[in-house]
């Protein structure tokens, strides 16, 4: 099995994607096929001891499409300046058309050249001209629309395709006895109606380029981050080079302004970064040897060298631009409801203004006036919006997820997210931070703190043990270099002692201080580190106790928030850890988690939330660890962090880049407005065909209620033009509201 994601050309409207995506799906060999409107991609999984990519393309080729090739890089594509020239001269061209056709009927000066009844030929002779230009200005849209009626895709294209041509040689023919003598003809060309239904068709589509090139360009930014060039040292010269050719455990340079060209680590100096655009975290973080570096972060201070680890697709960026790309070509399950009406509707447009212009001929209503209502009823029915309103929202919205650090894999997330009624946390490295922090220093004594912790760094760097870390990393977090250690004994079970710049060091637990019979009187301040669950360390310098120090694994800032957040919210919270119970309830009493599961292995994890699914929950599971990877595959949607481990991460649903757990707020919200948007693209949608479809047929006629070919393809550029307007609000969610 295999999958492959292809560049599709020649996609106009939701009919062709849909077309597309159920044509391949029908073909042996493709497990799944999923088309995307918007990217103009398709998502293809399929056996490849049956197909090859050679067969993929033949496929789409059949259905009526192209394949580019496998899509490699969001490559968003620039009007050129001969299109916009070309628009603008058919935008003069179609007033100038209007103006002879139409301004004697609106009582228009006319210029006597082209005035119909002054001089007829003339009048005739340049409005065939006229279309004939227009005719060519939409080959692509005549085109497509033949190829997709041949291969039984029928779709936008094909109801204007029709509709324009049944227009224009039916014009033709009423030209030609026109000419013939039969001066009655002059009153009965329609030649306007396929020019003009055909500029706005093109105009319609310069919107949804515009619209869907938005969308594209949020994902095309986050693949120009990354700079174009990079420095790499080799031996005592530094070399230019482009991206390609770096290769990993290459040594490269960075100086101030400048970008970090490949995910590495730092191996000499240090710096302010900006990682904004992956963590969205706007103050610089400082960062030295033995830290990793972003591709695309900028330096800000300091050169620095750093050793090339992830390079080409494996960089951070790739991967989230991968994210983004795949989330978008999965379908959220309410785009099934615009996929199954536009692969039906089509058809049965092109029945009901056979059906409609045979039911005016019978009644007598004469062939230009059925004509008329045919032609109108194919442009007016025209599922342009009806395309537009599910992919373009979802794909807004993952660049708004994107934008606020929460990486979006399937894009079902958007519909289902809103709907969560429980949240399941793992403890350590989600609610906390999984690392031994130095959390309270109660100082007493002369000395500062940054003094006497690095007293304490200098002679825990001496051990192994985990609390002696938390002040060793301290220690290169301040970038305060330790003392030299003399006479240094660890007496275990106890703590450890030495000799620090002439001063005799004890760190260690009460039972230290009682074995060297220090007295103690700080007993009181030792219960209240001891109620926050700390660790606890006397600090004894020359026999007198200095400092107290409680080392715990810090709760996470933002964890208090989202829990008293989310209770106001309705939403049930569930603490589910493999830790001890007194440690876990500690946690969750602090934190107002009122439902604690402690001491549970992997496979427990994963037996309650499918208890709470049962009982109709819908939970959201939220982890970091391997030992939560179950847990995050059975729930409705796992949520890993970035700090966690790659297992953990490759099975989540949703990513936060960011590590702050405060963005599941940020999720609800964006799922709620999308939702919402979404509904409103379809409900303005189907209520435009509803309208329009009956006073297209004539139906409301008898009312003064009538339309023709040009107004209905006005009115579809409207259409979409509404759809994607409303879409666009979704852009407008900042930091937890709508800005």
């Amino acid at each position: 099995m295999k999958k492959i994601t292809l560049s599709i050309d020649g996609m106009t409207c939701s009919a062709c994607s849909n077309g597309l995506e159920k044509y391949l799906n029908k073909q042996e060999g493709i497990l799944n096929a999923t088309v995307n409107l918007v990217l103009s991609t398709a998502s293809i999984t399929y056996d490849e001891k049956k197909v090859t990519k050679t067969n993929l393309d033949t496929f789409i080729k059949k259905a009526g499409f192209q394949s580019l090739g496998e899509f490699k890089e969001m490559k968003v594509e620039k009007k050129n300046k001969k299109e916009k020239i070309l628009l603008l001269f058919f935008t003069i061209l179609a007033l100038f058309f209007l103006y002879i056709s139409m301004g004697p009927m609106l009582h228009i000066k006319m210029i006597p050249f082209f005035d119909m009844h002054a001089h007829p030929k003339n009048y005739v002779s340049i409005l065939l001209i006229l279309t004939l230009f227009f005719l060519f200005y939409g080959r692509d849209i005549l085109k497509n629309g033949y190829k997709n009626l041949i291969h039984k895709t029928p779709n936008m294209d094909t109801l204007v395709g029709i509709g324009v041509l049944t227009s224009f040689f039916y014009s033709l023919y009423n030209l030609y006895l026109f000419f013939q003598g039969n001066s009655a003809m002059l009153m009965h060309l329609y030649f306007e109606s396929s020019a003009i239904v055909l500029y706005f068709v093109k105009l319609g589509r310069v919107i949804d380029y515009y619209s869907k090139d938005k969308t594209k360009r949020a994902i095309q930014k986050l693949v120009e981050i990354t700079p174009d060039i990079a420095y790499v040292k080799r031996g005592k010269t530094i070399e230019k080079v482009t991206l390609d050719e770096i290769k990993k455990g290459d040594i490269l340079v960075c100086s101030a302004g400048e970008k970090i060209a490949v995910d590495g680590e730092i191996v000499k100096g240090n710096a302010h970064f900006d990682e904004s655009f992956i963590t969205g975290e706007s103050k610089p973080i400082f960062k030295e040897k033995g830290q990793k570096v972003i591709a695309g972060s900028l330096n800000y201070d300091g050169y620095l060298e750093y050793q090339a680890e992830k390079i080409g697709k494996e960089s951070t960026i790739s991967e989230i631009v991968r994210f983004v790309i795949e989330a978008s070509n999965t379908k959220a399950p309410i785009s099934k409801i615009a996929d199954k009406v536009s692969g039906i509707f089509v058809p049965i447009v092109l029945i009901l203004a056979f059906v409609t212009f045979l039911v005016s001929i019978f009644l007598g209503k004469g062939i230009d006036a059925s004509l008329i209502t045919f032609v109108t009823i194919l442009v007016v029915a025209c599922p342009c919006s009806l395309g537009l309103a599910t992919p373009l929202a979802i794909v807004v919205s993952e660049g708004v997820c994107a934008s606020h650090g929460i990486l979006i894999k399937k894009s079902e997330i958007l519909e289902i997210a809103q709907k969560t009624t429980t949240v399941v946390f793992d403890k350590t490295g989600t609610l906390t931070y999984g690392t031994l922090k130095i959390a309270h220093i109660k100082n007493f004594g002369h000395r500062k703190n940054d003094e006497i912790l690095t007293y304490v760094g200098s002679l825990e760097g001496k051990t192994t043990h985990p609390i002696g870390k938390a002040f060793v990393e301290y220690l290169e977090n301040k970038k305060i270099k330790p003392f030299e250690v003399q006479e240094f004994q660890n007496k275990a079970g106890y703590g450890i002692m030495g000799k620090v710049k002439n001063h005799t060091l004890i760190v260690g637990n009460a039972k230290l201080l009682q074995k060297y019979k220090i007295k103690n009187t700080y007993q009181q301040e030792e219960q209240e580190l001891l109620q926050e669950k700390n660790s606890i360390l006397y600090v004894v310098i020359d026999q007198k106790i200095e400092a107290l120090i409680g080392v715990n694994d810090i709760v996470r800032k933002e964890s208090k928030e989202l829990i008293d957040a989310l209770h106001k919210k309705g939403i049930r919270t569930i603490m589910l850890t493999g830790d001890h119970e007194q440690t876990a309830m500690q946690i969750a009493n602090f934190l107002h988690i009122e439902e604690v599961y402690a001491s549970v292995l992997p496979k427990e994890k994963e037996k309650l939330i499918q208890k709470l699914k049962e009982e109709g929950q819908f939970v959201l599971m939220c982890g970091d660890g391997i030992n939560d990877s179950i847990a995050l595959t059975s729930a409705d949607i796992g949520l890993s962090i970035s700090s966690g481990v790659d297992v953990a991460m490759d099975v989540a649903d949703v990513l936060l880049t960011n590590n702050d757990l405060k963005s599941i707020l940020q999720l609800f919200l964006i799922s709620k407005r999308t939702m919402r948007v979404i509904k409103q693209n379809l409900f303005w949608a189907f209520f435009y065909n509803s309208l329009m479809l009956p006073i297209a047929m004539g139906l409301l006629t008898p009312i003064g209620i009538t339309i023709n070919p040009m107004l209905a393809s006005l009115a579809m550029v409207f259409s979409s033009l509404t759809v994607v307007l409303n879409t666009l609000k979704l852009r407008r969610i900042k930091n937890g509201r709508i800005s």
